[in-house]
């Protein structure tokens, strides 16, 4: 009785700020995987490229981000953002220490480090496309932009759809890193239920699960998205 009175959305209950837990943890994962898409799509770009200082950038933004362990890109991202802002704040008149939003900070230091995961899925993801459908949109005078829309973009989120769903849990689990600057996810919330409780290895426990069940759910839907495209290339020709 004592764990559901515990559990439950009373005011001496923790359920109601575990539910908004499990909701900011998706949110914040999924504005994180949209930050790596754009920074991967970007770096991918960058090695694909046939300018040499362009591979450099992205071979270099890589060996920079997976070498740096992701704890460290936080509180880089946290705590030195907060220490230039301040500094900025001075040079311009402004006194005290300036707080950044933590969710936004989390997110853009999660998505970086996404990211640099998501850019190898891109190119592998344009690797795969046959050269011959490149060359035949090319041979019939298609515009940039239309080979882009009607036969890169297509192929390449197909290709890197699986890929993307080990970054999506990837990025799902390495969310619980922002617990540490104060952001009430998941973890966070587990962490400050047990310490108010003193019941630490329920609420670990609840926080596990509530990943399990975050991850396998995303992980059945990434399937079926899978299996819906796979059908789809299959029956769809592309047309020129």
């Amino acid at each position: 009785m004592e764990t559901l009175q515990m559990l439950g959305f009373g005011q001496s209950g923790w359920g109601s700020t575990l539910l908004s837990a499990i909701a900011m943890t998706l949110v914040l994962t999924l504005v994180s995987l949209l930050v790596g898409a754009l920074l991967g799509s970007l770096v991918a770009a960058a090695k694909l490229s046939r300018r040499l200082g362009l591979r450099w950038l992205g071979n270099g933004y890589l060996v920079l981000v997976r070498g740096i362990p992701e704890l460290l890109v936080i509180y880089l991202f946290y705590f030195g953002g907060a220490t230039l802002a301040s500094a900025l704040g001075h040079w311009f008149g402004k006194t005290g220490y300036v707080d950044l939003p933590p969710f936004w900070v989390g997110a853009l230091a999660v998505g970086l480090l996404s990211g640099s995961y998501q850019a190898e899925v891109y190119r592998g993801a344009f690797l795969a496309i046959p050269r011959g459908q490149l060359e035949a949109a090319l041979a019939i005078g298609m515009s940039p932009f239309t080979r882009f829309r009607r036969v890169l973009l297509p192929q390449v989120l197909s290709y890197s759809l699986p890929g993307l769903g080990n970054v999506w849990q990837m990025t799902l689990k390495d969310s619980s890193l922002i617990s540490v600057i104060g952001l009430v996810e998941l973890m966070r919330a587990s962490l400050m239920a047990a310490g108010s409780t003193r019941q630490y290895f329920t609420f670990y426990i609840i926080g596990g699960i509530g990943y399990l069940l975050l991850t396998g759910l995303s992980g059945r839907v990434f399937n079926l998205a899978e299996a819906r495209v796979s059908r789809t290339q299959q029956r769809t020709p592309i047309r020129y």
